[in-house]
């Protein structure tokens, strides 16, 4: 008569645990369904007139940024980790992790300030101009050549981390024979190092990829027109979300090409080799070269950067520190906390149940719930509001038929908000969390199930406590990304919620470059906590 009960409870939270995942995998792949639905309802005279207007400037613009971003973010993410990993030059040490500083810059921060800075009414060329001459000018800086050298200065770190791990780990086995063979300290790079390492740099490559092709803010201070920008004005220009979400799934090939590339690099990747590490002394001109060259990255991708917001900050004399900035932040906060908290909830369940269930589905369903981190906020923006105006719709005509006044109730709302968010970033939750489960041995577990503990004394007694690193980790991540994403904030907010990402956008669409830098170097100041704790990470 005791064994029923406990089996009934067994069979329970094995329900709960299918259902729970079902749910988060279906909060992912309904957005994404409503897409493809969109199709179902084109509106001729929009498609006619992006055919013949913007359709293939789109296309040519994307091909552009991504073969651009592509190639920079390889030069300098290699050369760098390289640098880093195996020579030995004046300042190493501090490059080592310094070059990890611009992953704390948006892309639409620095955007505004390389324009403020080298736009031909800027500080740069107004100097020059009175150097040389009023005719003297520079090159276009609102380009795709700028753009691209934009984005890259950000993005580079992707590849610079993947291709630094994967040259740390290479043992001199392999550097010492090539050197026997006659191959010499770059031809040994070249020939043996490189090809080694190329998993990790195919694999940066591709999340730099998808980063590009997520940007919306950067692209949008440029005037750059991209499928984000395009969703964004079909959206609000045309007040076609039918239209925007149709756009938005051609957007998505393109993330889908760019995740499976991510996926076989990573699938592919062997170079770990282990034993004395491979060193490369740098003596003279080389030695000063090597760290010119850092300090020109580094200061381009960040410092000067940093220096020029905190510069229009001063001469604004804090005119902008008000109760509107204290709402802003107010805002921005809120949502970043209620994101975290509901993010990380659900990826500890996720994680738990991956280690708790053998199921076959198990590992597929959660694959798919942490796959947003790959959709750009802007597909998701789109999806979750189509789908959510197919469910208040269905709302309102089951309340008419019963005769119930009925509203908006999901349309508009924080909830819609919320969810992108937490769809977006349940990757970035998960993995630290289940790094964490990681480190858990099997023999803790079992022993606590010898002594007859319950699954809630196994969850408040041993799981909760060894985890509270990896769960206070998960929660800041989420938290500064949250702080820092633009598209899906901008599509999907309230009336009234407007957060610093969105007062950066409305500043520089404007043009009012030094009212956006307080907010600006406020996203910055906060996304340095994981990119330090990366570098902490790293070094370990």
């Amino acid at each position: 008569m005791n064994i029923l009960p406990a089996q009934f409870f067994r069979m329970d939270r094995s329900l709960l645990a299918a259902l729970f995942l079902l749910a988060a995998a279906g909060s992912v792949l309904l957005p994404l369904s409503v897409l493809g639905l969109s199709w179902m309802e084109v509106d001729k005279e929009i498609w006619a007139h992006l055919l013949d207007t913007v359709l293939s400037s789109l296309l040519v613009n994307t091909l552009v940024l991504l073969l651009g971003v592509g190639v920079i973010v390889s030069l300098l993410g290699v050369s760098l980790a390289w640098l880093t990993a195996v020579c030995d030059f004046p300042g190493r040490k501090f490059f080592d992790w310094a070059l990890m500083l611009p992953l704390a810059m948006p892309t639409y921060v620095i955007a505004f300030v390389v324009l403020g800075l080298l736009d031909y009414s800027g500080p740069l060329q107004s100097a020059l101009r009175d150097v040389f001459g009023s005719s003297f000018v520079l090159p276009e800086i609102r380009s795709a050549a700028g753009l691209v050298l934009v984005l890259s200065l950000v993005l580079y770190p992707y590849v610079y981390m993947l291709a630094r791990s994967a040259f740390l780990s290479q043992g001199r086995g392999l550097l010492d024979a090539a050197r026997v063979l006659g191959l010499g300290p770059w031809m040994g790079f070249y020939k043996v190092a490189l090809p080694m390492a190329r998993p990790a740099i195919a694999g940066g490559v591709a999340l730099a990829l998808m980063e590009t092709l997520a940007d919306f803010g950067a692209v949008s201070v440029f005037n750059y027109d991209t499928f984000t920008t395009a969703i964004y004005k079909t959206w609000y220009g045309f007040f076609n979300i039918h239209a925007a979400g149709q756009l938005a799934s051609l957007l998505l090939l393109f993330v889908v090409v760019a995740l499976w590339l991510e996926r076989r690099s990573r699938g592919e990747a062997r170079y770990h080799q282990g034993g004395q590490k491979y060193r490369i002394q740098l003596t003279g001109w080389q030695a000063w070269i090597a760290t010119l060259f850092c300090i020109l990255v580094l200061s381009c991708a960040f410092v000067i950067p940093v220096a020029k917001l905190l510069s229009w900050v001063a001469q604004n004399h804090l005119g902008d520190l008000d109760m509107r900035y204290v709402n802003l932040l107010g805002h921005s906060l809120g949502l970043a906390a209620v994101a975290g908290c509901v993010t990380v909830s659900i990826a500890f369940f996720l994680a738990l149940i991956k280690r708790s269930y053998a199921w076959p589905l198990v590992s597929p369903l959660v694959q798919w719930a942490t796959l947003g981190y790959a959709l750009p906020g802007s597909i998701l923006a789109v999806g979750i509001m189509l789908s959510f105006a197919f469910i208040d719709n269905g709302l309102t005509k089951l309340y008419t038929l019963m005769g119930i006044e009925s509203g908006l109730y999901l349309v508009g709302g924080v909830l819609a908000l919320i969810l992108a968010y937490v769809v977006r970033f349940m990757a970035v939750a998960f993995g630290a969390i289940d790094s964490g489960f990681e480190q858990i041995r099997p023999s803790v577990i079992e022993a606590a199930r010898s002594l007859g503990a319950s699954w809630q004394q196994l969850l408040g007694r041993v799981y909760l406590p060894m985890l509270t690193p990896g769960l206070l980790t998960a929660m800041l991540l989420v938290f500064v990304d949250v702080m820092k994403e633009m598209p899906a904030t901008l599509l999907l907010r309230p009336f009234g919620w407007d957060t610093l990402a969105v007062r950066v956008y409305e500043m520089t669409s404007e043009g009012e470059w030094e009212r956006a830098a307080l907010p600006g170097i406020t996203l910055v100041l906060a996304g340095l906590i994981p990119v330090l704790l990366l570098v902490r990470r790293s070094a370990r």
